[in-house]
Parts: structure tokens; sequence; C-alpha cells
């Protein structure tokens, strides 16, 4: 098939097309910025992650992706049309529609013949109706388009894995004729007999090293479910995230490990491991912002979803907690203190900084004054086009000279590594506020360190 995916240059616009490309279509990417549009089209990638880039360089030398910045070209080329623009946060919490809205008004202008326009961008329930009046003022639904509605389900780090290894794919249309055209696009992952890893192995690719899983749930709904679904699976996610910090504070008051209790936890089948482990609590460019965009919706429909507010004001008082257990290592006053930070992206894999909590600890260590020093291996360029105000270190034991404390933001496996030996001839004292809980603790306090994780022994 022939698509095409705007917002072709982003994180979910990137992936997505180069997962097709991969699966034998043709595929154009559309993106308004013409920088990172050259430096796709010269095969290089303006994000990072595993896989990436072979899987770019392969398919623009076999001539199934291209990138460009004329809209144009790409719609009118395409079966179907993917709109992956962003959907930022306002100030106010609700998702910003700016984006998809102008979209929709230049494919009126550029629909020739019909296609299936699948929104993917995370919308609020509507905003899929919303493309569809647009369009309808020039064009006749159901003859020179259908919408659907086709959320994604990408973790950052993971995102070609997810791409060819979906948990479930869900579709919300209203048309048979978009259902059978979205079902002919999924075919490769809906059934044993022809998975997305016997057409890797049949092209001869492996950008990743996948485990072949069986067939793909395909949820087939009505357009304001589909939406809904993901926002609602983001909610929950992030309530898990809640609830574990939550625990976390507790098992400090009674000596328990919140890791033993994870563990214990999660071999019952219905709670399982994944999102219960404790930290300074959920951040990237998904999780709060979905979260908060679905408390607006709420509220903007006459209901108050306590719950929900309840998971982020825990959210919130967790960056405050951490901060917190800094204060009981070195004391109240933070004022000229030496801070070294290790970790800045919101996740390991990725160099994504936005809305990273690592960032808003730092905010709050600079307001009170304290000198920061961060590491991180691969989010630093990232990182300093936000704050180019703080000292940034290539060198994980450059960060912690002198340093009064350490804080450990994000889980990379690299720092459990580390020299730890090293780092405690070169701190001044030896103070250190694990915030993912991934450090041996025996091993630092047999070192002599003065260590607080989050919930732990």
């Amino acid at each position: 098939m022939n698509i095409c995916v705007i917002g072709g240059a982003g994180y979910v616009g990137l992936v997505t097309g180069l997962g097709f490309a991969e699966l034998k279509h043709k595929v154009i990417n559309v993106d308004l910025n013409s920088e990172k549009v050259e430096i796709l089209n010269n095969g290089a990638s303006p994000i990072y992650e595993e896989g990436i880039k072979d899987l770019l360089r392969k398919n623009l030398k076999e001539g199934r992706i291209t990138f460009t910045a004329d809209l144009e070209s790409g719609a009118k080329h395409a079966d179907v049309i993917f709109i992956a623009v962003g959907t930022p946060k306002r100030d106010g919490g609700e998702a910003d529609l700016t984006q998809v809205i102008d979209v929709a008004e230049d494919l009126l202008k550029y629909i020739d013949s019909y296609k299936v326009i699948v929104v993917k961008s995370t919308v609020p329930v509507g905003t899929v109706e919303l493309v569809c009046s647009i369009l309808k003022r020039g064009k006749v639904e159901g003859q020179d388009f259908d919408i659907v509605a086709n959320p994604e389900f990408l973790r950052e780090g993971k995102g070609l894995y997810d791409f060819f290894y979906p948990a479930r794919i869900v579709v919300g249309a209203n048309s048979d004729k978009a259902k059978q055209s979205m079902r002919q696009l999924y075919a490769p992952f809906l059934s044993l007999e022809s998975n997305a890893q016997s057409l890797l192995q049949n092209s001869g690719s492996r950008p990743l090293s996948f485990t072949a899983q069986p067939s793909t749930p395909l949820v087939e709904t009505d357009i304001a479910s589909a939406q809904m679904i993901k926002y609602a699976s983001n909610a929950f996610l992030a309530a898990r995230i809640s609830f574990i910090n939550e625990i976390a504070s507790i098992c400090n008051r009674l000596g328990a490990d919140v890791n033993e209790v994870a563990r214990g936890m999660g071999y019952d089948p219905r709670i399982g491991h994944e999102y219960l482990e404790a930290g300074i609590g959920f951040g990237g460019p998904c999780l709060e912002k979905d979260l908060k965009a679905l408390i607006r919706i709420a509220e903007n429909n006459n209901y108050e979803p306590r719950l929900l507010s309840a998971v982020l004001e825990r959210n919130e008082y967790q960056v405050r907690q951490v901060v917190a257990k800094l204060k009981e290592l070195t004391g109240y006053l933070l004022y000229k203190k030496i801070i070294a930070i290790f970790g800045l992206s919101f996740k390991p894999g990725t160099n994504d900084v936005r809305t990273s909590l690592s960032l808003r600890i730092i905010d709050q260590l600079e307001k009170e004054g304290a000198i920061v020093r961060a590491y991180d291996p691969i989010a630093i360029s990232e990182a300093k086009k936000i704050k180019p105000d703080i000292e940034y270190c290539e060198d994980p034991y450059k960060a912690v000279t002198r340093a009064d404390a350490l804080m450990i933001l994000t889980d990379w496996d690299e720092l459990r590594r580390l020299d730890f030996e090293r780092i405690k001839e070169e701190m001044a004292s030896l103070n250190i506020v694990d915030g993912r809980n991934i450090m041996d603790t025996s091993m630092l306090k047999r070192l002599g360190f003065n260590y607080i994780g989050i919930g732990r022994r």
C-alpha cells in the first residue's frame, strides 16, 4: 500500500513510517521541520532509538521510504494517511490540537481520490470527529475519505519492538471499507502464519533481536472508545506508579522493603510486575500529559475525576519527597552544596528529556541555591536545550568530584557497573539518594555511603 505519515520526523511518525516501510509498503513521511527532513534523508536519525539507524538506512537505500516537507506530494501519493503530529499540553492541562486541525485543513486541499485518514496522535474524544467535520466541508465521507482512530502504544526506547510486536491493535471506525483497509495494513500481525518475525527474516533484516509472538489481538470498536482506550491505558499505568510510591512511603515507616513487596505482589496474575517500581514518579511525554488531559476532559463534561486527580497529586508530591530525602542526608540548607545528578532522560534507552522529572528536581535544587553537576550517557545534548545553565559532564566520575551528594534519577544499567570505590574517593561527602532503587544497598553501605532509596531498608 502507499502510505503517508504526517509528523513523520517525530517519534511516533518515524517509528510508524519505518515499520511499514520494512513490511514492504511504499512510505512518504511528511514533516514541516525541513532540517529534520534533510537529516533523515541523509540516513541519520534526530531521535535515539535502538535499531532505528540501521532500519532507516536500509529502507532509504531500497527506496521504500522518503522524507519531505511537501504535504501535497505525500497526500496525493497515499492510500492511507496517518496523522501523527504532536498534541502538547496547554497550561490548563488540555491537549493542544492546533497541529491536528492544521493538518485537517491542509488535507482538505489535497485529497483528490479515496483515502483512509488515520489519526494516530493521542487526542481527546471528539477530535477525530472534528477532523472528519473539517474534511466534510469539501469532501464526501465514504466516497472521498473515511476516518479511523488508531492510537499508538509505543514505549520510547522500545518503539521498534512495540511496532513489530504490538500487545494489541486498536481500530476505531464507522466504515466497513476503512476497517478492511486497516485489516489489510496490519495483516502481518494478525495471523500466526504470517507474523512480523517471518517477514523480517524473509527480508533479510534483523534490526533488533525479536522473539516470535502469537497473533496480535485486533480491537475493532467505535471511534470514541478507541480514543478513550489510549487515555485510560496511560492513566492506569500512572495510577500503578503512584500506588507503589505510596506503598514505598508506608514501607519507610514500617521497616519493610518496597522492592520485596512489589516482587511478592507481582506474582499474582491479576497484578503482574510491570509498572510496580517505586521511584521519583512518572514523567516523560505521555503519562503525565495524557493524565492531565483526561482529567480536563472529565471536568469539561461535568465529572469530577477524584481518583485521577489523586494520582497526579501523588506524583507531584513524590518529586518533593525525593528532594526531602536529599536533605535528610545533607541538611536542610542546600545553598552552595554540590549535587551530582546521574540521569537526565525520563527513562533509560532514550535521549528524550521532555517533562523529565530529573530536570524538575534539578529546578528545585537550583531554586534552593545548590550547584548542580549532571551526567547522562546520551541525553546531555537534549538537556542543554532546556537547561543550558548547569554543568554537564561526559564522565560520571568527573560529575561526582567534590560533590556533597549524588542523586540517581534515571535507571541506566551502566550506573550499576560504575566503580563506587573510585566514586567514594572523588566525593566530598558520601551521600547517595537512589531515586530509582537500582543500586546494591549492601555494597554501598559496606563502602561507607549514607544511602537512601525509595521505600528500601
